[in-house]
């Protein structure tokens, strides 16, 4: 602000001003602003414009009194549909077919609990009804929201629909053509997008150690160092340390009967006590303590002890109250109509 007339102090005024709506510690190198002058010989900033996204700004006009608004750019939402048929991965898919990532993301959020992604087939197929967000009609500007899916994994089909349950104090989940809902207890996978290197196998055999039998009580994600680490459920923290061929890792207790644990951490992202949510993050893919590459070892106990969590038969998520099932059949109705109207793009066009 000094090569534009505004000297040290002001701006010390105005960043205590408007402290409790922009804190300016958090202005990032790379993000675009603005500044409005006066129209006279001295031009003096008058207005400072800060972008803090592609459609959050801030405006503080400090010309007389000092104000700092938030406000937003006008989005228009745009609905769409999509669809292929797996080679090798979804993203991989995705890409092929020049389709935003970003469905991607939000379609393995919603099958987290029902698909594992690591063992896609080729010849596994969806379709997907979202919208999504422009700017001036022409700058994408991220995913409104996932409307309706369907994912065909190994010949099973699995509906997804997106749907506000009023009886959890109207929170949104995703539910089948039989109103079941989609998620679990327990994530899959905590790490997305990754790939299994090691299963739980109480006979493996390790050629490093002569081929003596070493159980392996965790199933390996592999992944690029500084992934995030998913919980797979909530819960409090245990335990949030290093030690010996464990690493860096994190424990969690989610209830009388379950405990999960995430070993090789680079480093961690909650404490002791910390109380997470399913999918927060709580460190991050690393080679700390006995690890030949990156990965999480990921070990599960169920009644204090270590079993197999893809053998569990893990509980599922509260139904979707037979009061509302009315209102779900009836919304639901012309969104399969036109999910099942959508056609396959066939596997022999991907590239």
């Amino acid at each position: 602000m000094d090569t534009h007339g505004i000297s040290r102090s002001k701006v010390f005024e105005i960043t205590n001003k408007i402290k409790d709506t922009f804190n300016v510690a958090r202005i990032m190198a790379g993000k675009p602003y603005m500044l409005l002058k006066a129209k006279d010989t001295t031009e003096k900033a008058q207005v400072f414009i800060y972008q803090n996204n592609k459609i959050d700004y801030t405006v503080i006009d400090f010309r007389d009194s000092i104000i700092a608004t938030k406000r937003k750019k006008p989005v228009k939402l745009v609905e769409k549909t999509a669809s292929g048929t797996i080679n090798s991965s979804l993203m991989q898919t995705f890409d092929d077919l020049d389709l935003n990532f970003l469905v991607a993301y939000n379609m393995a959020d919603i099958y987290a609990w029902t698909i594992d992604f690591t063992r896609l087939q080729a010849g596994d197929r969806f379709k997907v009804m979202y919208t999504e967000k422009f700017i001036d009609d022409t700058i994408p500007a991220g995913i409104d929201q996932i409307k309706a899916t369907y994912f065909e994994h190994r010949g099973k089909p699995i509906y997804a629909f997106r749907f506000v349950d009023d009886s959890i104090n109207g929170s949104i989940d995703y539910f089948d053509d039989e109103a079941n809902n989609l998620r679990r207890a327990f994530l899959r996978a905590p790490v997305k997008f990754s790939r299994i290197s090691s299963r739980y196998n109480l006979r493996r055999r390790i050629k490093y150690y002569g081929n003596k039998i070493r159980p392996h009580r965790g199933t390996d994600f592999a992944a690029p160092i500084g992934t995030p680490i998913l919980a797979t459920a909530d819960g409090i923290v245990t335990k949030s340390e290093r030690k010996g061929g464990n690493g860096k890792y994190v424990k969690i207790r989610h209830n009388a009967t379950y405990d999960t644990q995430y070993l090789h951490m680079s480093r961690q992202a909650v404490k002791v006590g910390q109380f997470v949510r399913q999918g927060d993050v709580i460190g991050y893919i690393g080679m700390t303590g006995n690890t030949s590459g990156p990965h999480v070892c990921y070990r599960f106990w169920k009644n204090g002890k270590e079993v197999d969590p893809f053998k569990q038969d893990l509980p599922a998520s509260k139904p979707l109250a037979d009061s509302l099932r009315p209102g779900f059949y009836k919304h639901i109705e012309p969104l399969r109509t036109a999910l099942d109207s959508v056609p396959f793009k066939p596997q022999e066009t991907i590239l």
